[in-house]
């Protein structure tokens, strides 16, 4: 709290800004602060506020030990002062009787008589108050359960009465009677008693997260498996890193130990972490903390019991030596408890749950489903599997790696990862073989395998050094073809590194361009040419190489051939300039002839694949599917395999291309099946994942292709590229959200940002943000307004630092603007507003920006009524203001233009402020600014939205019937002429009701 409140009035606009804020720390403090602050004004009523703000904070932030403390002030407040609690205050003081038998029953120092002393305490003033006793009845049975008595009669008692205003919301009383019977061991009855709650009919500040919580085992043991996953994910939300609801979060983990997710519970756990340090309430921790031993047990069990792991504060912790510090500690609160109670409930329920073995082997809960391989550190990646043994002798496998390599084939790359491994061996002996060569040359031979592994890795520059190492090394070694090879590939990654020449001219051309004068187009015109540029001096370099080194072998002048066609191809991909596909298909043709002659049959190949990818880049998609046809039944039946799912791929975009969704399935179906058959290193896998998403998409396979883009996006982390799998699961996330799996969505998105490289600011922040802004959406489509305004406020404080990227700021504050307006708070919307409106004017966001605007003013003015009009028109205003602005450069809008939906935001903020006469005028001049609603079912739905308004209006009230009724009967007949008949019968309708005088 930056000041303490100064009147009456400022403490209770404070206590209403601390119950916004989410239960924790920073709200209990401040609820403490403001408690203090009422204190000094010698007043009863603000006072009890501030202490009623105070135990709340308190008992959601699970403090247990405080909360009786306070309601002991308020209760002799009410005792030396009723008449100061109006009915609202009575009703609240009388509710919190409850909450301290909760409190005082989690703490094991507290003796069972003081237990049973609050109890009659608290009969006794319900009696005196001539309040109903069900409440009272429903405490006895609740500390009969927890004690482990016999609860029979007292389930009766309670069960048995008729509630009343001062007895648990009824969310909260059927999870009691669910509980009753799941602890008889009849599921069945206790999933019937919880339906209302799990279908969302019933719900409260702790239900349904509460009910789901133990609903998910018996749910799983009864089949109810999608049922149960849709509970998981929705149900674990509502408790995440809540203090309050640390059992809750214990049997989540639990459930996820018994169903063959222990990674993910492993991860829930490290999202949680700060319990182990927040959570002061003893019963609650015991829940936790068995919920955590039954997942590490798990793990254990599994062989990963030496897996780091997030535990309590002040050390690192693996996955066994946690287990035994959390089983000490549950341990210890299990048997004070049982001490107290007189009983061993505790230590029995505890080892009925320790005890439970799993479910299900499997049970896919997320969009990314890990095992605990996939959590494990990082270290160094396998080598990759060769479809045959390889070789024991160094000799032998030498000669193995090279025969292998001189064919292209996939299985080099294990022969020479075991080489690589063998020489850094400090005892490896070179072989004295003359097939072997000496050792410079397998140095050599090694390092341009390193050098092809870093430009998969898009690590140019680094492979061009490796490259011309190799090249050097071969020279040594006299093996002239060898090194021209290496050369000339060190010439070609050259220029696929970022070119210091290139930027600088870039730069040069941006200078030139004076400020406002469109920069922003001479800068990728500057960077195309200069890369058209270096792709044509490397071409040229290529031939020179290939001319001064004549008679080498044939393998190894087909790969001089494919890498002057590569550079043509690259410069054509650069350009998009149809001049260059010539050039391409010309080297492709000599590669093929040559090949041809030569009988090298994977340079056929990868001639044939070069000139259909031309064709395709050249948009002749045809001619580049023919090729492609053709190609693949080459390499069905002559081979190389290798070669095809490549080109299973290349044929599957193709026919994306030309809208035939089905074959492009099949052929990228087949092209994922034999990928497996060959080394990840050797196939673009995750590529063909990627693509068989779309085509599952055009053939309206949403499911599927949800699960190709994540197999996509794992296979991309698990070969490191780290980038493109964060923007795979960004699109998988978009996805999901669009199709309306909201769960999925924010499951998935919570699961990414709590990965070391998110969490360590190591990723790209652009990423993340964008990560972050589509969690909040969904949180927003979820009607999780709170959160989902949280983390578009803290983006939107974020991207203000943007400097290089204003727009972005712009759209994202424009965002955040609109839910905050949402929540009523309008001062803070307005002040971010501005911000975007700031960001706006250097990079506009003329459409995000104005629809914001408009929203705003709707909201105020649906509000606020009259008293908001003045603010909602100057909204408006500014949205008029961003108007005039696209007009002048010619912007157009998705749907309707900003002018057309601006003039029909004031039809209805003025509407709502009771201004219908300006209301009408504006919904007319909408109405122009339409036109004829036409053909375009968009337009007419648009159009009748208008005119249904502007009838309301001039009908009802502003009571001109007769014209309303011609206005909007004229509407509904032009709207039938045109075909438009579900928009025509809602006009219809309005006609009757006006004609009936509803």
């Amino acid at each position: 709290m930056q000041t303490a409140p100064q009147t009456t009035d400022e403490l209770y606009e404070a206590l209403r800004e601390n119950d916004r804020r989410p239960y924790g720390r920073t709200r209990t403090v401040t609820a403490e602060e403001l408690a203090e602050t009422a204190e000094l004004f010698g007043e009863p009523v603000p006072l009890i506020h501030a202490l009623l703000e105070l135990q709340e904070a308190y008992t959601y932030g699970s403090e247990p030990r405080k909360s009786p403390v306070v309601f002991a002030r308020l209760l002799n407040l009410f005792d030396e002062q009723p008449g100061v609690f109006d009915d609202r205050l009575r009703h609240q003081l009388f509710w919190r009787f409850k909450w301290v038998a909760n409190a005082l029953r989690s703490l094991p120092e507290v003796p069972l008589a003081s237990l049973r002393q609050w109890q009659t305490e608290m009969r006794d003033r319900y009696e005196k108050a001539g309040l109903e006793l069900q409440p009272y009845y429903g405490q006895a049975y609740q500390l009969a359960a927890h004690v482990g008595e016999d609860t029979a009669l007292a389930y009766e008692l309670w069960a048995g009465r008729t509630r009343s205003r001062l007895s648990d919301c009824e969310a909260c009383e059927t999870c009691e009677r669910a509980l009753y019977h799941l602890a008889a061991g009849d599921d069945e009855r206790a999933l019937r008693a919880w339906e209302p709650v799990l279908a969302g009919k019933e719900s409260c500040q702790e239900e349904p997260a509460r009910s789901v919580s133990y609903a998910l085992l018996p749910l799983v043991r009864a089949g109810r498996t999608d049922e149960v996953r849709r509970l998981h994910l929705a149900g674990y939300r509502g408790c995440r890193r809540n203090p309050s609801m640390a059992g809750e979060i214990g049997r989540h983990l639990e459930f996820c130990a018994l169903t063959g997710n222990e990674a993910r519970g492993l991860e829930l756990l490290a999202e949680n972490r700060t319990l182990f340090d927040e959570v002061d309430s003893p019963l609650s921790l015991l829940d936790l903390l068995t919920g955590v031993e039954v997942l590490l047990a798990r793990v254990e069990a599994l062989g990963h019991g030496e897996l780091p792991t997030a535990g309590f504060p002040g050390r690192s912790w693996t996955v066994a030596s946690l287990r035994a510090e959390v089983r000490r500690r549950a341990d210890d609160l299990a048997a004070r408890f049982d001490a107290r109670n007189g009983t061993t409930a505790h230590t029995d329920r505890r080892r009925t749950r320790l005890d439970r073995t799993p479910l299900l082997e499997s049970l896919e809960l997320t969009l990314r489903p890990r095992t605990l391989a996939d959590v494990a550190p990082a270290t160094a990646p396998a080598a990759p599997e060769p479809a045959e043994a390889l070789p024991e002798s160094p000799a032998e496998l030498i000669k193995r790696a090279r025969e292998l390599d001189e064919q292209g084939h996939p299985d080099a790359h294990a022969c020479w990862a075991r080489l690589r491994t063998l020489t850094t061996d400090p005892d490896y002996v070179h072989p004295d073989d003359p097939e072997a060569g000496p050792p410079a040359r397998l140095r050599a031979d090694l390092l341009e395998e390193e050098a092809t592994l870093a430009e998969r890795k898009d690590a140019h520059a680094d492979a061009a050094a490796l490259y011309e190492e190799a090249a050097g090394l071969y020279e040594d070694a006299e093996l002239a073809g060898h090194a021209v090879i290496a050369r000339a590939s060190a010439v070609l990654a050259g220029a696929q590194a970022v070119p210091p020449r290139a930027e600088a001219e870039a730069e040069d051309a941006e200078r030139a361009v004076p400020e406002g004068a469109g920069a922003e187009g001479a800068d990728p015109q500057a960077r195309t040419a200069a890369q058209v540029a270096v792709f044509t001096e490397a071409h040229a370099e290529l031939v020179r190489l290939h001319e001064q080194t004549p008679g080498i072998a044939p393998y190894l002048q087909a790969r001089l051939l494919r890498l002057r066609v590569s550079a043509h191809g690259l410069r054509l991909q650069a350009s998009g300039d149809s001049e260059h596909v010539a050039p391409v298909l010309a080297e492709a043709e000599l590669l093929f002839d040559f090949a041809t002659r030569h009988g090298l049959t994977g340079q056929i190949a990868a001639a044939r694949l070069l000139r259909a990818t031309t064709h395709a880049m050249a948009g002749d998609l045809p001619t580049a599917l023919a090729e492609a046809d053709g190609l693949v039944e080459v390499l069905r039946t002559d081979g190389p395999a290798w070669h095809l799912p490549r080109a299973l791929s290349l044929r599957g975009k193709i026919q994306l291309g030309l809208g035939d969704a089905e074959a492009a399935y099949a052929s990228l179906s087949e092209g994922v099946r034999l990928a497996a058959e060959w080394p990840a290193e050797s196939v673009d896998t995750p590529t063909l994942h990627g693509e068989l998403a779309q085509a599952c998409m055009g053939l309206g396979r949403t499911d599927e292709a949800l699960r190709h883009l994540t197999r996509s996006a794992e296979l991309e982390l698990r070969a490191g590229a780290r980038f493109d799998a964060f923007c795979t699961y960004s699109n998988a996330a978009q996805l999901s959200l669009d199709l309306g799996r909201i769960d999925d969505c924010i499951a998935l998105l919570d699961s990414l940002l709590l990965e070391p490289d998110v969490v360590d600011g190591e990723l790209d922040d652009r990423l993340v943000a964008q990560l972050r802004l589509t969690r909040a959406r969904a949180l927003r489509t979820g009607d999780d307004l709170k959160a989902a305004t949280a983390e578009l406020v803290a983006l939107a404080a974020e991207s203000a630092g943007w400097d290089d990227d204003p727009g972005s700021h712009a759209m994202i504050a424009a965002e955040t603007a609109i839910l905050l307006g949402e929540a009523g708070e309008f001062t803070k919307a307005r002040e971010v507003v501005d911000q975007a409106l700031a960001a706006h004017a250097r990079d506009p966001r003329y459409e995000q920006v104005s629809n914001a605007l408009r929203e705003l003013a709707r909201l105020q003015a649906q509000q606020h009524g009259p008293e908001g009009l003045t603010d909602a028109r100057a909204f408006l205003d500014d949205a008029g203001r961003v108007a005039d602005a696209a007009r002048t450069v010619d912007f157009k809008a998705h749907g309707r233009s900003l002018d057309t939906a601006l003039a029909y935001e004031h039809g209805r903020i003025n509407a709502y402020a009771g201004a219908y006469d300006e209301a009408l005028a504006a919904l007319d001049k909408a109405l122009g600014l339409l036109g004829e609603p036409g053909e375009d079912p968009h337009l007419a739905a648009e159009w009748a939205e208008c005119v249904r308004l502007a009838g309301v209006v001039e009908g009802v009230y502003l009571e001109r019937t007769a014209p309303a009724l011609a206005r909007i009967e004229a509407a509904a007949d032009r709207l039938t002429s045109l075909g438009h008949s579900e928009e025509a019968e809602s006009l219809t309708g309005l006609a009757e009701r006006l004609r009936d005088g509803e």
